[in-house]
């Protein structure tokens, strides 16, 4: 695991965590903890990693969505057999944990616990064009604070992208616009991400550094052939 925290607010608490690739039952380049079920690892072992990474936030299973590079918001009371195509997902239903799976893209854990609410984004340089973050926020339309955990993801430095997508991306988010270490055009998808979240009155906590950078993480720019990391909050009732 590579960090896990609480935050209680009255009689609800949100639980989070963000996995590494370690502690779980994959082989080969998925070694080991990994959670993507699309990308040709053993389906028996995908799940049972799965239920590795529920159990740290002590729950049965995961709820996930069908994640597409796009900001459609999926409302969740339930696991669904068949997950919805989005790349956000919303819930009010106590002890429902809620998965993101990445693997430099970047994980947004959101707790809106005044209005009884929790949010898993999936975010990378086309998330952040289309503002996924700002249409998560539009579905919890938060009437009082929100706490936000940005999990790790690609750093630019390690992020070379088209001139054009570096262009796109600006025009929306100008803090992601960037440059590699080698002065090519890059894509800085946290700080994009955390200046939409800004710009929505939050403050954005950073956990984890470069995905591409640490071999403790999954990464597809760096293996190509690779696992997902997951990224994870619930939310309880206290007294519960």
């Amino acid at each position: 695991m590579l960090a896990h925290g609480r935050v209680d607010e009255g009689d609800l608490s949100a639980e989070w965590v963000f996995t590494d690739r370690h502690g779980g039952v994959s082989a080969g380049p998925y070694a080991s903890l990994n959670v993507g079920g699309a990308v040709d690892d053993d389906p028996r072992a995908v799940g049972r990693n799965r239920a590795i990474v529920a159990s740290y936030v002590g729950a049965e299973s995961l709820a996930r969505v069908h994640q597409v590079h796009g900001r459609a918001v999926a409302r969740l009371d339930r696991v669904l057999d068949e997950p919805p195509h989005a790349d956000a997902s919303v819930t009010s239903t106590p002890d429902l944990a809620l998965v993101i799976q990445t693997a430099d893209c970047v994980p947004v854990l959101l707790a809106d616990l005044s209005g009884g609410q929790v949010a898993g984004i999936h975010a990378g340089w086309r998330g952040v064009a289309a503002d996924v973050v700002g249409a998560a926020l539009d579905q919890l339309d938060p009437a009082g604070p929100v706490h936000a955990w940005v999990g790790p993801a690609i750093c630019p430095g390690c992020y070379e992208v088209s001139e054009q997508v570096r262009d796109e991306v600006a025009a929306v988010v100008p803090a992601a616009a960037s440059s590699t270490r080698s002065g090519t055009p890059a894509v800085d998808v946290r700080a994009g991400v955390l200046a939409q979240l800004a710009s929505r009155g939050i403050a954005g906590t950073l956990i984890g550094g470069c995905t591409f950078e640490s071999p403790d993480l999954f990464s597809f720019r760096r293996d190509g052939v690779t696992g997902r990391q997951a990224g994870v909050i619930v939310m309880r009732r206290r007294d519960g």
